[in-house]
């Protein structure tokens, strides 16, 4: 394939931008990657609200949520298909359009299925965007400067999370939940005014993008889309009283990934490939782009053994990181009888530190191996979780935010890493595939991690309800043993991320 060419090529703007380009172009897809997980993070502050008004159940008013999540997981498999075939500013532009439209639609949406859609157009475009500045870090990037520019975009989009519930909250008070979905609005705009300057028209690695590349694998999508649907109602059924739904669900999903897997393995096999192109070669030009198709997820990623030690550990960190980012507001709130706001304000400087601690590490990286990093991080992450118990509030709340600060610095050690860990030294062809992949298997896990929260946190709940005469207490014992459950499940994970940094094996052979 030849280089590409034109005014807004790859090579065009490095010639045009020296090496600073770069930097422009990481700095251009970080504010479109903070204005995707702003959008997934800041809806749950106008919920209550948006219930109120839509008169709906909470079960059903959640959706706002679990639509964005899914969307959001299964599209992230598609960006190494859409940027190979589009290039980066087509894709990254019609990710931004979406969002700016959905942030739009939904604040002046007066029906509920109007917002729902608003949000599934978000959580598609969210997900494209996600494993982007991966690739790009990897790509543009020499292997000393990758920490530095993984710690830079790091602190930039965890700040979205970390400030926007807090102007979120103050929104929704004064003018109600339609401010919320307005929020991504700016950041949407200047993705795209940056957009038009720095980020080129190629494919990754500098490539002309191809419309005449293989199709999507709609069949994979298909089955990835049906099962982590399946997989997510199902957890959520098993909160309720019936779980025979809920058990055919979850079996359900685990065929259907099952399915998925075997589809993707065939669809890598050369010689079934080769005999399919062939076939279709007697037909006409049409009939052979359709007949071409590769593969969703390239099963040849978790050949190399640190990527997949590095996507165990990915599909771990979810759950404690989305998990935990559930069970500490309601843990506050419920458990300690802490007001919303008093929570929102106490959370923000613990977020601001976060911030600060990826920017460190990433300047600091090339002092110790991504895997180190990422161990100290879990082994940080872990403990703050393990200690929760030692928290009560007849002895103040001192302990409770020390413990928050660090789950905060273990997060900071391990979010500029883990990518890193997991892909460097992978062949460069790899690497779109690669970042989807891993960040599909977070976002999954995250997901996963909430409902595996509430389920771990109402079954400790139904178990203490008529074990003490003091509610209170009964409340607490139950939030300990759910962040008891959460510091295992991240301790399990630093065995795989001592792995991730052993030498690499030899890649497996289909």
């Amino acid at each position: 394939m030849s280089l590409a060419q034109g005014p807004h090529s790859l090579q065009a703007l490095q010639a045009r931008y020296g090496e600073r380009h770069r930097w422009l172009l990481l700095l251009s897809v970080m504010l479109g990657s903070m204005a995707a997980v702003m959008s997934s993070t800041i809806m749950n502050v106008a919920i209550p609200d948006m219930s109120q008004h839509f008169t709906l159940g909470q079960s059903r008013v959640q959706w706002v949520t679990s639509g964005f999540m899914v969307a959001m997981t299964v599209s992230m498999l598609t960006t190494p298909w859409l940027l190979s075939r589009y290039g980066y500013r087509r894709v990254y532009e019609v990710c931004m359009w979406l969002l700016l439209g959905g942030g739009v639609v939904g604040g002046l949406a007066n029906d509920f299925p109007l917002v729902m859609a608003a949000r599934v157009a978000e959580g598609l475009a969210a997900g494209v965007v996600q494993p982007i500045p991966a690739i790009i870090i990897l790509r543009a990037f020499a292997s000393e400067e990758q920490g530095r520019a993984s710690g830079m975009f790091g602190m930039g989009v965890v700040l979205a999370p970390a400030i926007g519930p807090s102007i979120g909250g103050v929104l929704v008070d004064v003018f109600g939940w339609r401010s919320i979905f307005f929020m991504v609005v700016p950041l949407a705009m200047v993705a795209l005014w940056l957009s038009r300057r720095y980020v080129p028209t190629s494919a990754p690695g500098g490539v002309q993008a191809d419309a005449g590349s293989p199709g999507l694998d709609w069949i994979g999508l298909v089955l990835a889309s049906v099962s982590t649907l399946m997989l997510l109602n199902g957890l959520v059924q098993l909160r309720g009283d019936d779980h025979t739904v809920a058990v055919t669900l979850l079996v359900l999903a685990g065929v259907g990934m099952a399915l998925f897997v075997a589809w993707q393995r065939h669809l890598l096999q050369p010689d079934r490939r080769l005999h399919r192109m062939r076939r279709a070669s007697s037909g006409r030009k049409g009939q052979v782009r359709q007949a071409r198709r590769g593969p969703l997820m390239n099963l040849r990623v978790f050949g190399h053994r640190h990527f997949a030690m590095g996507a165990l550990v990915s599909f771990t960190y979810g759950i404690a990181l989305f998990g935990s980012t559930y069970l500490l507001p309601v843990y506050m709130q419920m458990g300690l009888g802490l007001s919303p706001s008093y929570i929102g304000a106490a959370l923000l400087p613990a977020g601001i530190l976060l911030a600060v601690t990826i920017a460190a590490v990433g300047r600091l990286s090339h002092r110790m191996p991504p895997a180190h990093w990422v161990s100290w991080g879990l082994a940080l992450l872990a403990l703050s979780f393990a200690l929760m118990p030692l928290v009560h509030p007849a002895a103040g709340l001192a302990l409770l935010w020390i413990l928050v600060i660090l789950g905060r610095i273990g997060l900071g050690f391990i979010l500029p890493s883990l990518n890193l860990g997991a892909m460097r030294g992978l062949p460069k062809d790899l690497i779109p595939q690669a970042s989807s992949v891993i960040g599909f298997v977070r976002m999954l896990g995250g997901a996963a991690g909430v409902s595996i929260c509430a389920i771990v946190l109402e079954w400790r709940l139904a178990v203490y309800a008529h074990a003490s005469g003091i509610p209170g207490r009964a409340d607490l014992r139950a939030f300990n043993e759910t962040f008891v459950f959460l510091a295992t499940m991240t301790a399990l994970a630093l065995l795989a991320a001592w792995k991730m940094g052993e030498a690499e094996e030899p890649p497996k052979k289909d």
